[in-house]
């Protein structure tokens, strides 16, 4: 049978039927839908087909302020509706997003070309983590004015696809900084941090099982004469239970003209209720051109106060072995964290204490406030 039951029906009949119940006043009623059902009947020689109706979102539902990502926006919901205000510092941050929108795909396209040139494939990876850090400190502390000093870092990670191979070229590396610099990073400006140089390392990376992951660096410092070195780090995770996590770190190096080395960390976290997240880290290290140990514990909570803060207490003390085991400086430091604009232009304000043996542990105190730029394609969502 090649055609439907309503090819037999008189259609010149039913139109005139139709006419008829319109002029009656029925047809206004009825006449539509019956006409729709029989026609979608008789539109298929076969059977009925069914419908679909695509509904499509109109593009300023899509943009309504609660379904965009929270880094879209960098004010309250209150101020959604505000109307801008001309001052200085719109004209600077609008300078800012220039600078970001001209100068981050550059940063990523970089390490996406040596991404392909090294490996010779014609797509990058995903894990490319390249960025450029640009930013100003300034610090104050007891009788001292405040000074700003800009502050550049860097890294090209490039990773390849034939092997597990990487190329790092980073502006320093944590080998050459001493351990109580390190924990103190964020509160020091550039002229309080010791003097690095530029290294490149190729960095080999496997697997010990199926949960211990272990890379190999062999490069030097790009200075001349050069200065190579060799590293080897192992890390592995664990689970606890529901509430802890425990992470473990172990790494072995040697540099020709500082001799060798060996740092063991080993940190613990956990939820403690109402958005705050503890964390316990300690850290030992072997410094063969000093001949002794440094050690260091430090413990932090850390709260997102909104989708643009969070702030991070910590208390630390910081050891040696020699010339016997002593404590050679305790601080303790607030950093608030202020997401500026979207995920790569940031504040910080740091108060802290330090409490130095070398000035019999009489307080220093110090207020430190940074703004951060970072140029890449992709930045940790937690800030």
């Amino acid at each position: 049978m090649k055609h439907s039951w309503w090819t037999l029906v008189d259609r010149h009949y039913f139109v005139r039927v139709m006419k008829s119940s319109i002029r009656n006043g029925i047809g206004l009623t009825f006449a539509g839908p019956i006409t729709t059902l029989l026609f979608l009947i008789s539109a298929n020689s076969y059977g009925v087909e069914p419908v679909f109706e695509m509904q499509e979102r109109s593009i300023s539902s899509t943009l309504l302020p609660e379904k965009l990502p929270l880094a879209f926006y960098t004010f309250d919901p209150d101020e959604y509706w505000a109307e801008p205000e001309d001052s200085y510092w719109l004209d600077f941050s609008n300078f800012i997003l220039r600078q970001e929108r001209i100068q981050g795909p550059k940063v990523q396209a970089l390490g996406q070309w040596a991404d392909r040139t090294l490996s010779g494939e014609t797509h990058r990876l995903p894990t490319n983590d390249s960025y450029l850090r640009v930013g100003f400190a300034t610090e104050s502390e007891y009788g001292d004015p405040a000074q700003f000093e800009p502050e550049v870092r860097f890294r090209l990670d490039i990773p390849t696809t034939k092997r597990k191979l990487r190329l790092v070229i980073e502006s320093e590396s944590d080998e050459l900084i001493p351990l109580e610099e390190r924990q103190r990073d964020r509160q020091l400006t550039e002229p309080d941090r010791s003097e690095t140089q530029t290294t490149g390392a190729l960095r080999y990376i496997s697997e010990i099982g199926d949960a211990i992951n272990l890379s190999n660096d062999v490069g030097a410092r790009l200075r001349f004469p050069p200065d190579a070195f060799w590293r080897a780090t192992a890390e592995k995770r664990w689970k606890l239970d529901e509430d802890w996590g425990l992470r473990a770190q172990q790494r072995f190096y040697y540099y020709h003209q500082d001799g060798w080395g060996a740092r063991s960390m080993i940190r613990a976290a956990r939820n403690v209720g109402n958005d705050w997240f503890f964390r316990s880290s300690a850290e030992l290290e072997w410094v063969h051109r000093k001949r002794k140990f440094e050690a260091a514990q430090i413990f932090s909570v850390r709260k997102r106060l909104s989708n643009r803060s969070i702030i991070t207490p910590r208390v630390g003390v910081l050891g040696e072995s020699q010339p016997s085991w002593r404590t050679t400086s305790a601080f303790a430091d607030l950093t608030w964290r202020y997401r500026l604009h979207s995920d790569w232009l940031f504040a910080e304000l740091i108060p802290a204490l330090t409490f130095p043996r070398e000035r019999n542990f009489k307080d220093q105190g110090s207020v430190l406030f940074r703004i951060e730029m970072f140029f890449s394609g992709s930045i940790n969502p937690d800030f």
